[in-house]
C-alpha cells in the first residue's frame, strides 16, 4: 500500500482552518491539527480566549477524526513579532504584526515543529494559491478576491511555499461556510476574527497603552496653533479621524480633523481639516524587500501595488536600486503609512513580493 502525506495543518478555531482540515482528509492526506498557543493574557473579561478556540479545535478534529495537539510558541511570538511590534510604534511607525506572524512563526517555528512530526506538508487556511513551474514555486491570489491573503504572505521564501498546501485557494467564503454546515462542524457560523491577533475585539488604545506608557502632547495645526491635546502621538495613525476630541474651533473650516502626522521627535500630532491633498503622496522607499519567487532582472518596470490590505491594486512604477526599492504612483495614494507592507502583483495575480515602507514621498 502506498504510504499516505502527513500535512500538519495549523489550526485556530475558525471555520476556515476545520474546512481545509476536512478537506485535506478527503483528498487522502493524513492530517494532524496542530493549535498554536501564541499569546497568553485574558481579555477584558478575564476569559482565555485561547482556551475556548482550542476547545473547538478538538470538538472539530473529533468530528472528522483527526488526531490534533497543541504547542506554545509564547516565547518565540514575543521575541519575533511583538517585540518588533514595539519597537516599530515607538519610531511612530505603524507595523504590520500578521505579516511578521506568517514568517516568523507560521511559517518557522511551527513549520520546524510539523517537520519533527514527521510532516511532508504544512497547511493553513489562508485564502491564496500555490503554482509550481517544476523550478519556482508561485504565490498567487485566491479564487475568492475578497478574501485573498496573499498580501499577509509576501515575506515568504522559496523553501517555504515549497512546504505547504493552501485548501482553500479555489473556494468562496461561502462555499467553505456550506461545507462547514453541511458536515456539522460546530463553528460552521463562528464569527470571522478581526483586528490583530493579539489583541481581539478589545480597543486598541487602551491595549497598547500597557506596553507604551502615555505621554500626552499637544495637538497643532498646520500652523503650529495648539488645536487640542492627545494622549500619546504613538497611539494614532496617520488619516485617523476618530478619537482626536477637537470640537468647533474659531477659525475653522467646519471639516473634520484628521491626523496628518505623527512628530514623535517634539511630541506633537500634527492636523488638518477637510478632505484636501495632504495626506496624498506621490512615491515611496521600501525596505527589506522579498522577491517571489526571485529579484527580477530588469530595475524598472511596470506592476500593480497594495498598500494596505484589501485595498485595491493601484498602478505603479517599481525601480530596483542596490537595497531599497522606489515605488512610483500613477495616481496619488492616501495615507501611505511607514512600517505597514508594499506588496507587489503582476496582470496574472502573481504576488511579486512586498516589503517595509520607510519612506512616504510628497509633492512639494
Amino acid at each position: 500500500m502506498e504510504n499516505k502525506k502527513t500535512v500538519v495543518i495549523g489550526m485556530s478555531g475558525g471555520v476556515d482552518s476545520s474546512v481545509s482540515a476536512l478537506l485535506l482528509k478527503q483528498q487522502g492526506y493524513n492530517v494532524i491539527g496542530l493549535f498554536m498557543n501564541n499569546w497568553e493574557e485574558k481579555d477584558d473579561c478575564g476569559v482565555c480566549t485561547a482556551t475556548e478556540d482550542y476547545e473547538d479545535v478538538r470538538r472539530v478534529c473529533d468530528k472528522i477524526g483527526i488526531p490534533y495537539y497543541s504547542v506554545n510558541f509564547a516565547k518565540e511570538y514575543m521575541d519575533r513579532v511583538f517585540s518588533t511590534f514595539l519597537s516599530e510604534y515607538k519610531k511612530g511607525r505603524t507595523p504590520n504584526p500578521d505579516v511578521l506572524c506568517n514568517r516568523e512563526i507560521k511559517f518557522g517555528p511551527f513549520l520546524d515543529y510539523a517537520k519533527m512530526m514527521g510532516a511532508d506538508y504544512i497547511a493553513t487556511g489562508h485564502y491564496c494559491k500555490i503554482e509550481n513551474d517544476g523550478k519556482n514555486f508561485y504565490l498567487k491570489k485566491a479564487k475568492d478576491k475578497s478574501k485573498d491573503q496573499s498580501y499577509f504572505l509576501n515575506q515568504l521564501s522559496q523553501e517555504q511555499l515549497s512546504q505547504v498546501i493552501f485548501p482553500l485557494a479555489d473556494i468562496e467564503k461561502t462555499e467553505v461556510r456550506k461545507i462547514a454546515l453541511e458536515n456539522d462542524l460546530v463553528n460552521a457560523k463562528k464569527k470571522d476574527s478581526t483586528g490583530v491577533c493579539f489583541i481581539g475585539e478589545r480597543n486598541f488604545k487602551n491595549f497598547l497603552q500597557q506596553y507604551l506608557p502615555a505621554k500626552k502632547g499637544d495637538i497643532v495645526d498646520l500652523n503650529g496653533n495648539v488645536v487640542g491635546t492627545h494622549d500619546g502621538v504613538l497611539y494614532y495613525t496617520l488619516g485617523q479621524r476618530k478619537g482626536l476630541k477637537i470640537g468647533g474651533l474659531s477659525g475653522g473650516n467646519g471639516e473634520r480633523w484628521f491626523v496628518l502626522e505623527k512628530d514623535v521627535k517634539n511630541n506633537r500630532l500634527i492636523v488638518s481639516q477637510g478632505e484636501d491633498d495632504k495626506l496624498f503622496s506621490s512615491s515611496l522607499i521600501a525596505t527589506e524587500f522579498n522577491w517571489i519567487p526571485v529579484k527580477p532582472n530588469q530595475k524598472t518596470f511596470d506592476c500593480f501595488a497594495k498598500f494596505r490590505y484589501r485595498q485595491p491594486d493601484q498602478k505603479v512604477k517599481v525601480e530596483i536600486l542596490n537595497d531599497v526599492v522606489n515605488v512610483y504612483f500613477y495616481e496619488k495614494q492616501r495615507a501611505v503609512t511607514p512600517g505597514q507592507y508594499v506588496v507587489l502583483y503582476d496582470e496574472n495575480e502573481n504576488c511579486l513580493g512586498g516589503g517595509v515602507i520607510d519612506k512616504v514621498i510628497f509633492d512639494n
